[in-house]
């Protein structure tokens, strides 16, 4: 009998204890929201509930300046510059051309030629040895500079629109996750909606099997939505679920602008190509590099892409 009071005497302590603490916890953090939200309360408390005036000003999300575009970035991997039409390639792109011919085509620009540093950049807008992504994050090292984790004081492009009233998705390759929370038990913190971004539907890592791919969406794991048999491809799946999320946001608040970082899998290996696609291209690039040199570097140079004696 003794045992068995010592037991309950000892459990009823452990459970106060765990109270206390989590009581102190709470108390803290309740006391500093409710000062903070009633420093600036605007509206009036009475006696009478007639003569009081609610305010909701502070719990009103921040609306977007009027005519706030809607931002579509895309960016795909191991694709040269000398690939695609608007570019003078012999890659057929026409949405890209109308997009070309009515806008603006870069011809110069700085890219590290590696997955997480660019993508850091892109998002962020610092240089890639300030972002802890000095390589890809398969190869962080723990030196400064390439420990493959956004230091805390970075803020994402995503964090920065959607506190000023945009809703954010990223759809795609992400590589910028630490090699060791990519895990259904692992650490969420790099995720993308940690970092800024409303929704996520893609992979994590440099690569996936583009017919049965390692999909993610949010925070957890998924199967592909059906087999390859029934028509299933990643690129597929990922524009699919683009237009999904625009179609919803478009249903539920039209007049919110968006913002989307589209990243596919295609172009980087493994080179899982739709059999349409390798029949409509069969037999184009046969004639080896150095031909299709020949025939593109003429073509960017009348494009103005390059300049004249290249």
């Amino acid at each position: 009998m003794r045992k068995t009071k010592t037991g309950l005497l000892g459990n009823i302590l452990l459970i106060a204890l765990f109270f206390n603490i989590l009581i102190g916890c709470t108390t803290e953090s309740d006391e500093q929201t409710t000062n903070s939200d009633e420093k600036i309360f605007n509206g009036v408390i009475k006696l009478d509930v007639r003569d009081s005036k609610s305010d909701w000003t502070p719990y009103l999300p921040k609306q977007a300046p009027e005519g706030a575009p809607n931002i579509l970035f895309v960016l795909y991997d191991d694709t040269g510059l000398a690939a695609w039409s608007p570019y003078g390639g012999r890659i057929n792109m026409p949405t890209l051309d109308k997009l070309a011919a009515n806008g603006l085509t870069y011809t110069q620009w700085h890219t590290t030629a590696l997955c997480s540093p660019t993508r850091s950049t892109l998002l962020t807008g610092r240089n890639h040895h300030v972002n802890g992504m000095a390589a890809i994050t398969e190869a962080a090292d723990g030196f400064p500079g390439a420990n493959g984790r956004l230091p805390k004081q970075v803020t994402t492009i995503a964090e920065v629109l959607r506190d000023n009233g945009w809703s954010t998705f990223w759809v795609g390759k992400n590589h910028n996750v630490p090699e060791q929370d990519v895990a259904p038990g692992a650490s969420r913190a790099s995720w993308p909606t940690q970092i800024g971004f409303d929704k996520y539907y893609g992979f994590l890592g440099g690569e996936t099997n583009q017919w049965y791919p390692d999909l993610v969406e949010d925070n957890h794991f998924i199967e592909p939505p059906y087999t390859p048999e029934e028509g299933y491809h990643l690129s597929k799946d990922l524009a699919d679920k683009a237009i999904e999320m625009l179609r919803n946001q478009n249903a539920t608040n039209p007049s919110k602008p968006w913002y989307m970082w589209f990243n596919p899998g295609a172009n980087h290996a493994p080179h899982h190509a739709p059999q349409d696609y390798i029949d409509k291209y069969k037999g184009k690039f046969d004639d080896g590099y150095d031909a299709y040199r020949t025939w593109v570097v003429a073509r960017m140079i009348d494009k103005g892409i390059l300049p004249e004696g290249t």
